[in-house]
C-alpha cells in the first residue's frame, strides 16, 4: 500500500523556502533562529502575498486529490492518529470531499 499523502504546506512555509538561502546569503553567519525571525519580519511587511497564497491552494487541490486516490486504493483512515491532528476544517474539507 502507498504512504498517506503528506499535508501541504501554508503560503508562509513555500515563501520561506524560497527566500531562505537569500537571507542567509544577505546575513552571513546568521543563526537559524535569527533567519526565521528576519523572515517573520519579512513576511509581516508584505502587502501582496496573493502568489503564494495561490500555491498553497494548488497544493492543498493537490493533497486533496493525492489523499481521495490513497483512499481509492484501500487507505485506512479509521483509527488514524493523524486524523486526531487535523483541524476542524480541514476534516470537514476533506468529509466534503469523501475522503474521510
Amino acid at each position: 500500500m502507498a504512504e498517506r499523502p503528506k499535508r501541504p504546506l501554508s503560503s508562509y512555509m513555500l515563501w520561506l523556502s524560497s527566500i531562505r538561502e537569500s537571507i542567509k546569503k544577505d546575513n552571513p553567519g546568521i543563526k537559524v533562529t535569527e533567519v526565521t525571525r528576519k523572515a517573520g519580519e519579512l513576511w509581516r511587511s508584505m502587502t501582496d502575498k496573493s502568489e503564494w497564497e495561490a500555491k498553497a491552494a494548488k497544493a492543498k487541490e493537490d493533497y486533496v486529490c493525492a489523499m481521495m486516490e490513497y483512499m481509492a486504493n484501500g487507505g485506512n483512515s479509521a483509527g488514524d492518529q493523524i486524523n486526531k491532528r487535523r483541524s476542524k476544517a480541514e476534516r470537514t474539507t476533506l468529509t466534503q470531499k469523501g475522503i474521510m
